[in-house]
């Protein structure tokens, strides 16, 4: 099917190396010797991921990322981190600035500045929102076209709280988006599982969820009406439930604990602040399409994570098969909503 349009992959990966993230270090922490046993990202839960699944790909070099593109016929991606999810476990606050914006810079320099096909999301140290919001503004000098906020952290509460208002207050002045993406399982009540299989089924969606609870009920998108999150790698049949599940405890007594809410969760949920990404085999699509807002709704490849190169080539083609979903729908998540949201000029 040739299609008039550029797809836009919305949430892919890199695979950082310290020995490269080294050389961007600011500080005290420039002149340090560095020690390849431990690693500059804390661990996201302990569950071995140094060794890779045979056939693929162990590196994502800025001509890799271009070359997966090609062979998708995909125009443009934004690129996330990978050990990087993990920097809300960090413990110390001065190293989480410090990581932060050398892997910001890295990946300015590796990847933004390669090519414009290449587009970079900012880690953001969440652990002090005001030099966050800092990064958040030197990130978009850098070229970046998002602030990421890690889904879970060590920070015992949540991005309801107001202390992070630094980073909603930079994000709406600068007119950048935030995604919350998840990673680590630390801390989610399932700790006890002993295959991976069980831990990556909820990983995601968990610590989404919760996030994303925090801040509607605390009001976040009414305190900051022009600011955008998107809620990233949980799929998007969540959302429908939830909205449903926010409406009916709004019925209750105890709405009195969420007092800036003046309308149904639901329609503050649909109205333009919230996205996410679906997967293009969702069989909830049509009705999430149906209940949510269309022009929220991102494709993500996720490349390289979880799946060999040859089974990404499938996603869009059996994508655009699908008889349930529009043509313009399509073209709204492959193409008009990432433009969107990312304020992307292809």
């Amino acid at each position: 099917m040739s299609l008039d349009y550029p797809i836009i992959d919305a949430d892919g990966h890199v695979l950082e190396k310290d020995r490269e993230l080294h050389d961007y270090l600011g500080g005290r922490y420039s002149a340090a010797p560095r020690f390849e046993t431990y690693g500059y990202f804390p661990s996201l839960d302990g569950w071995n991921r140094g060794t890779g699944v045979p056939g693929k790909d162990p590196e994502t070099p800025a001509s890799r990322w271009l070359q997966f593109l090609d062979e998708l016929g995909v125009h443009t991606t934004v690129l996330y981190p990978t050990g990087g999810l993990g920097l809300g476990l960090v413990q110390n606050p001065e190293w989480s600035c410090v990581l932060a914006g050398a892997y910001n810079s890295w990946l300015a320099d590796r990847f933004i500045k390669v090519s414009p096909r290449l587009k970079g999301v900012a880690l953001l140290p969440v652990h002090e929102p005001v030099e966050a919001a800092k990064e958040l503004e030197r990130a978009k000098a850098l070229g970046h076209v998002a602030g990421l906020l890690p889904a879970v952290t060590s920070l015992h509460k949540g991005y309801g709280h107001r202390d992070f208002d630094p980073i909603y207050e930079a994000a709406e002045r600068l007119d950048m988006p935030l995604t919350v993406h998840g990673a680590p399982s630390r801390g989610m009540g399932f700790d006890f599982f002993n295959k991976f299989l069980q831990v990556h089924t909820l990983e995601h969606p968990f610590a989404i969820l919760i996030q994303f609870t925090n801040m509607v009920f605390e009001g976040v998108f009414v305190r900051f009406p022009k600011l955008r999150v998107a809620f990233l790698e949980a799929g998007c049949g969540w959302l429908p439930y939830m909205m449903d599940r926010m409406d009916e405890e709004m019925e209750k007594p105890y709405r009195v604990q969420a007092p800036l809410l003046k309308k149904k969760p639901s329609e503050l949920i649909r109205n333009g602040q919230i996205w996410t990404t679906c997967e293009v085999e969702e069989k909830a699509l049509p009705f999430v399409i149906q209940q949510f807002n269309p022009k929220c709704l991102m494709w993500p490849s996720d490349y390289p994570h979880e799946r060999l190169p040859d089974m990404f080539k499938r996603d869009i083609p059996e994508f655009l098969e699908r008889d349930d979903v529009s043509d313009a729908h399509k073209k709204a998540i492959l193409h008009d909503n990432p433009v969107d949201f990312y304020r992307l000029k292809i």
